[in-house]
């Protein structure tokens, strides 16, 4: 009978070489760390190969194509790890702009390309940070901040995979037709001969009624005047300066047969308020995207709530540590004094006060990062309804 000895040994010998490769690597680790602190390695790859698998989501600017004067397409080309995206959908993006970073959304204005790049078109806001940022400074190479595509602005599978014809009508105003034409671009392919029309969309049927300023002032017109003369699309372009503002009653007379369409619309809070009244009146279906602005009222005290779903009313001279502890919250601390940083929290939404200097600090969602804004609970008051994560 052979022996189990020897095999017993050589195994025990393995696990405890392989033990002590373990133990080694670690102690590198440390000392890797240690010679870089405050960074780690991790840190360092970053400056090498960002775009790498594993590491925050980033995307490196390829292009920046301008549209209009006060308009821009930025062509990025997103890290290893970017899950892919459907036309119609849109992407935060986060933009450091004089050492802060700020978060906008963006809706994408390709379908899936075969160079792996994504597309934003940006316009230039009056005061807007980040929009004249990318519009008129960003530069190719420049490293932007990504999150994962979302939204739910898109054609369903059964429309655009389905045998049956699908009537279709878009309403886009203003920078409103950067997902459309996400959406059409991909239906639609363009290639070097021109629109190219495959048979997976002969069974679309679709009409696009375009609202702009002026003709000048009209992004992605060259695109939608090219769909149209391929036949691929009827364009409807209505300009606040030759044709008035467009009234929503108007669309029975510009689109004869809106009754058997299905209505896809992007644009100001105001036209989409005045459709959706419109389509429901007369049971029309549909669908809508609107990047609503938000708005802070800033005042004396407001409403706190926590991650834990507690609420409280709150003044404007009492810190946040004082009002989360009232309410039951467990709340981190230390002197009470804002020295120690002890009571540092994320602000996640709304504005609150410093009660030193009376300076403000906000969080907007859509802007503010989704970490959201550290703040010292022991120095600052609500000036406005305010959410804390914790």
């Amino acid at each position: 009978m052979t022996s189990l000895t020897p095999l017993l040994q050589a195994q025990t010998g393995l696990t405890g070489r392989r033990a002590a490769w373990a133990s080694l690597r670690t102690r590198l680790e440390k000392v890797a760390n240690a010679a870089v602190t405050p960074l780690v390695p991790a840190d360092y790859l970053d400056l090498f190969h960002p775009l790498r698998a594993g590491a925050e989501l980033r995307g490196r600017v390829v292009s920046v194509e301008s549209e209009t004067a006060d308009a821009a397409t930025i062509v990025i080309r997103p890290g290893s790890d970017w899950a892919g995206h459907v036309p119609g959908q849109y992407v935060r993006v986060g933009v450091d702009v004089d050492g802060v970073r700020q978060w906008r959304a963006y809706s994408l204005t390709h379908g899936p390309r075969r160079d792996g790049c994504i597309s934003i078109t940006v316009k230039a806001v009056p005061e807007g940070v980040v929009s004249n940022h990318l519009v008129h400074r960003v530069r190719v190479g420049t490293l932007l901040h990504l999150e994962q595509a979302t939204g739910e602005f898109v054609l369903a599978p059964e429309v655009t995979d389905g045998p049956d014809v699908a009537r279709l009508l878009f309403v886009t105003a203003g920078s409103g037709v950067t997902p459309v034409v996400g959406m059409l671009r991909n239906l639609f392919p363009v290639t070097d001969s021109g629109v190219v029309r495959p048979r997976r969309s002969a069974h679309l049927d679709i009409t696009v009624v375009h609202v702009a300023p002026s003709r000048p002032d009209s992004i992605f017109l060259r695109d939608l005047e090219a769909l149209d003369a391929a036949g691929a699309i009827r364009l409807v372009a209505r300009y606040d300066d030759a044709h008035g503002f467009l009234d929503v009653d108007d669309l029975e007379s510009l689109v004869p047969d809106l009754a058997g369409r299905t209505t896809y619309a992007c644009g100001p809070g105001g036209l989409l308020d005045v459709l959706t009244a419109h389509h429901e009146a007369r049971g029309l279906p549909l669908f809508t995207e609107q990047f609503r602005p938000s708005t802070l009222v800033v005042g004396e005290g407001g409403t706190v709530s926590f991650r834990n779903g507690a609420t409280v009313e709150a003044d404007g001279s009492s810190p946040l540590l004082d009002v989360g502890e009232a309410a039951g919250v467990l709340m981190p601390s230390g002197c009470r004094m804002g020295v120690c940083f002890g009571c540092v929290i994320p602000l996640k939404e709304g504005a609150v006060r410093d009660l030193r200097n009376g300076e403000v600090t906000t969080a907007v969602p859509g802007e503010t990062g989704p970490e959201g804004v550290r703040i010292q609970t022991c120095i600052t008051a609500a000036a406005g309804p305010c959410h804390l994560d914790i």
